[in-house]
């Protein structure tokens, strides 16, 4: 009984039925108009959004109930599932061989840029200066460096008649090393992605924060995951032919629609880290933003490999110089402020700065 009390409160469940129903019934109708267009892509990219809220809330209490750092590898996941979903579903509306690649880059981006540099500036604001593991973000920013540079920029330099072959290598390299990392990060090294506290009042708090909710249901929660991720991905079909016709409309470049779909699968994560932020959890927040990326990388990549060469579809995951030499500036600026153990408002505003510069750089 208590859990179709809880059951009966999952509105965003609901508002995303009532938006596949609704819209897919006027689909014919809103994109014969600029107008429909713009109104069926406004309704969905905000249901999605809502829907993506209802993914973080869920992983959030599965989070909660296991610790860390499974928490924020099911809050990762989770995410990582919704972009795979959604790009699948948009490569095979719109025959963009560089959709992928631009996503992950916009993913990138976001997560380390956007996401850490908006919480960093947050939490030193309240804070001053907040502490994490500074093993972990060695790990992570090593990782993404190995993974990056392998699939991303080396292609540059390889024969076009071997790429194929290369991406092919590149799945069974990336799954390996996917095992391999999530092994150090749940066993051998678990203690890399984990921060103790020696002070009390932040002690005190994080032990507030963990007892926040009980009797956590994992199964339940578990299934609406699924559900969410499942209706985003149908709404997400319906959601490609509104973007392609409205980025045709006014001449805009399909990075655009890349970048809205890194937002929908970044908007869980960015909630929590904003939220472990304020709580001063930078631990958390180094291991959703690094961790997402790393995941982004290194399973976004072979999912969409697999995909399109099942499905005979181009693709191109090699970088433009624009991208290498942001990605380059990115992972730099990276590896000098997160090498102390501490983050501070004004390496929060540096990674800022990098984000508002891949944000215009779209328009040029």
């Amino acid at each position: 009984m208590q859990l179709l009390k809880q059951f009966s409160k999952e509105y965003s469940l609901y508002l995303a039925i009532v938006a596949f129903v609704g819209i897919g019934y006027f689909e014919h109708a809103l994109v014969e108009t600029t107008a429909g267009n713009l109104l069926g892509l406004g309704l969905l990219f905000v249901v999605i959004i809502y829907a993506a809220m209802s993914v973080a809330h869920h992983a959030e209490m599965l989070a909660e109930k296991f610790g860390e750092p499974y928490g924020t590898l099911i809050l990762t996941m989770s995410a990582v599932i919704v972009e795979i979903v959604i790009i699948v579903i948009m490569m095979m509306h719109a025959h963009n061989p560089e959709l992928a690649r631009d996503t992950i880059y916009s993913a990138i981006m976001l997560d380390i840029n956007g996401l850490l540099g908006l919480a960093a500036i947050i939490g030193g604001l309240k804070y001053g200066e907040q502490p994490y593991n500074v093993d972990s973000s060695n790990s992570y920013l090593s990782m993404l460096l190995t993974a990056i540079g392998i699939a991303m920029v080396l292609p540059e330099f390889i024969d076009p008649v071997y790429h194929q072959r290369f991406m092919m290598f590149n799945v069974v390299v990336f799954i390996a090393l996917y095992m391999i990392f999530t092994r150090v990060q749940l066993k051998s090294h678990k203690y890399f992605f984990e921060y103790k506290n020696s002070d009390s009042a932040a002690g005190h708090q994080e032990k507030e924060h963990a007892k926040k909710h009980s009797g956590i249901n994992a199964w339940y929660h578990t299934f609406n995951l699924v559900l969410a991720i499942v209706m985003i991905g149908m709404l997400s079909e319906m959601l490609s032919v509104f973007m392609g016709n409205t980025l045709d409309v006014f001449g805009l470049p399909m990075a655009i629609g890349a970048v809205g779909v890194a937002v929908i699968s970044a908007a869980p994560e960015l909630i929590t880290a904003v939220r472990a932020a304020m709580d001063n959890r930078m631990q958390t927040v180094i291991n959703i933003a690094l961790g997402a990326s790393l995941a982004t990388v290194l399973l976004t990549i072979p999912a969409v490999i697999v995909v399109s060469y099942g499905l005979h579809m181009e693709l191109n995951l090699s970088l433009t110089p624009v991208q290498t030499m942001m990605i380059a500036l990115t992972l730099l600026v990276s590896i000098v402020n997160f090498n102390d153990g501490e983050t501070n408002m004004l390496e929060g505003f540096l990674h800022f700065i990098l984000f508002v510069v891949f944000s215009f750089l779209l328009f040029v």
